[in-house]
């Protein structure tokens, strides 16, 4: 279960590479049409994008999987892809109907019409498959070594190779089982559409409950990319950027929630904070609020309180929920290329239907998030923001030297050592570590971390917010770097430290390996490990400590050791 739970988020993070494109897409295709800059080819470089949708899932999923994010890997994803919709076109066969009137070349050219037009209907699921076969592929196949007369094709170039072979299987597979899987798409699309107003609200609320594993991506795609179809487009965003009057469904509940109703939730935290405390939260609040309203990213208010307080995580949930079927009753239709925030509400107002609902519906849950925030954090006594005990009070983000938070986000993650696995998607760092017990929470809050997640005994995300992509460009490049000059350490303040800072009374022979009294400028005991500060770190004798027992040692800075061992092996090197 663990090893399925962990394939799934990392499917949900590969994901978001391709659906990253969308906002471009979205932005040049409105802007082409006649009632805005009326620029045709504006207007056709933003439909290129929707019409190779799979192509471009290909490509992200497989970059995402590959453990190196190899070119190999995305070749192979592209390889599949092609051979698998090619291929499994000559495997369709057309019905009657379809040609009838049609006679000698305009039958071919029906034929190829129709044929595109329902292979169309799966191109993002072919994407999606062809890309864990490049990624995968290549994770398993990248260092194939074969006979030294055929050597040229293995190794990477094998990955690309095999994924061609794979995308045949899955052309005989769509090919002949067609019919089946059609009439499948289309159980799925007549009981998403036909269930109404109870089936967007089971949307949005699942929506949010899944949203702490990040396998709400999983059934964002289902709805956005694959129910429904217009004129061959699939999916209730595509359908809605198609023209398809009746798309939108799953989208549009999502504007007065983000738009309106978390901005009132930071407000209502704001007003319930200690008087003392609000200035501190103030900023930060009030930052988050601006994000969700005008974009459309909502996570870093989530994590604010989805830990400290998950009754108001659970009534965001149901609220969402209910936000989505009104919205379905009231018969608006809206979309967004990126998310449900001011800047794709103003774009796509003249391709929606009845956006002006937005405002009344908008201005209750306004209304609604405020009262209900404020009744039980007070009622409760919830310990949101400006509310949790001294020795939990958050702390800003601390300053590093320029250039170097990458190098301060892979010290506070436990250095390079500890990190197998480095990726992002919207709003966190998805990442996959050695030891979580090498990684320093409070230095992360100072870095400006809003929440820490840990689906498995490996698996960590971080919650930054929008830039948690470009974090995770910086600590890859620190890794990179190697051990670079040092940056300015990240000062996180006593409240917050994990265990008293005073030096513990080590066992002689503990004393010893570290290079004697005079070379330990301080230590301090945690769960699973000693964390000890050197003068010299050449003076650490790693064979004596290994016969202590110490299991491993790790440096995630210039002079910092965290020695790893049993509860009972650290007691008894700890004299008192």
């Amino acid at each position: 279960m663990k090893t399925l739970l962990a394939g799934l988020q990392s499917l949900g993070r590969a994901l978001m590479l391709p659906i990253a494109v969308l906002p471009i897409a979205g932005l040049l295709l409105r802007l082409g049409q006649p009632d805005l800059l009326g620029i045709p080819f504006m207007g056709a470089a933003g439909q290129a994008i929707f019409d190779h949708l799979g192509l471009l899932f290909a490509l992200g999923v497989a970059t995402g999987f590959a453990r190196d994010g190899n070119g190999a890997a995305c070749l192979a994803g592209v390889t599949c892809f092609l051979v698998t919709t090619e291929a499994g076109k000559t495997l369709l066969v057309v019905p009657p109907s379809e040609l009838s009137g049609f006679t000698g070349p305009a039958v071919d050219l029906a034929t190829a019409a129709w044929k595109a037009k329902v292979m169309a209907r799966l191109d993002v699921p072919i994407g999606i498959l062809s890309g864990l076969v490049g990624g995968l592929f290549y994770n398993r196949f990248s260092a194939m070594k074969l006979p030294e007369y055929l050597a040229f094709f293995g190794g990477r170039r094998f990955v690309p190779i095999v994924s061609g072979l794979a995308g045949l299987v899955l052309a005989a597979i769509i090919g002949f089982a067609f019919q089946g899987i059609s009439a499948g798409i289309d159980a799925i699309s007549l009981a998403a559409t036909g269930a109404g107003a109870t089936g967007v609200f089971m949307f949005g609320l699942l929506n949010r409950l899944l949203l702490v594993t990040g396998l709400h991506h999983l059934l964002n795609n289902i709805a956005w990319f694959v129910v429904g179809d217009y004129h061959g487009t699939t999916g209730d965003l595509r359908r809605f950027f198609a023209g398809d009057p009746t798309a939108g469904s799953f989208m549009a509940g999502f504007f007065p929630v983000m738009m309106f109703g978390l901005p009132a939730a930071c407000l209502a935290m704001y007003h319930a904070a200690r008087p003392e405390r609000r200035k501190a939260v103030g900023g930060m609040l009030f930052s988050l609020a601006l994000t969700s309203m005008l974009t459309g990213v909502t996570e870093p208010i989530e994590f604010s309180f989805m830990f400290l307080a998950p009754v108001l995580f659970g009534i965001h949930a149901v609220l969402t929920g209910l936000s989505m079927a009104v919205m379905d009753v009231l018969g608006v239709k809206m979309g967004f290329g990126f998310s449900a925030g001011l800047f794709d509400y103003v774009l796509n107002f003249g391709k929606a239907t009845r956006p002006l609902l937005l405002l009344p519906v908008g201005a209750v849950y306004f209304a609604l998030y405020y009262g209900l925030f404020r009744f039980f954090i007070a009622r409760l006594d919830l310990q949101t923001p400006g509310r949790e005990p001294l020795t939990e009070t958050p702390v800003a983000a601390a300053p590093v030297a320029a250039g170097g938070r990458g190098r301060a986000f892979t010290d506070a993650l436990g250095g390079a050592d500890n990190l197998a696995s480095v990726g992002a998607c919207t709003t966190r760092l998805r990442l996959v570590v050695r030891d979580q017990a090498l990684v320093d929470d409070a230095a992360l809050k100072a870095l400006g971390a809003r929440g820490m997640i840990r689906p498995s005994a490996t698996a960590l995300q971080v919650v930054l917010g929008p830039v948690a992509d470009i974090v995770a460009v910086e600590i890859r490049d620190a890794m990179d770097a190697g051990v670079a000059e040092p940056v300015a350490a990240v000062v996180v303040p006593a409240a917050v430290e994990e265990a008293p800072a005073s030096t513990l009374t080590l066992a002689p022979a503990l004393t010893t390996a570290l290079g004697g009294t005079d070379n330990i400028a301080d230590s301090t005991q945690h769960h699973g490990r000693l964390r000890v500060t050197v003068r010299d770190g050449a003076r650490v004798d790693a064979a004596a400590l290994d016969a202590l027992g110490v299991h491993g040692v790790a440096r995630p800075a210039p002079g910092v050791l965290h020695l790893l061992g049993d509860e009972a092996v650290l007691g008894r090197l700890v004299s008192a």
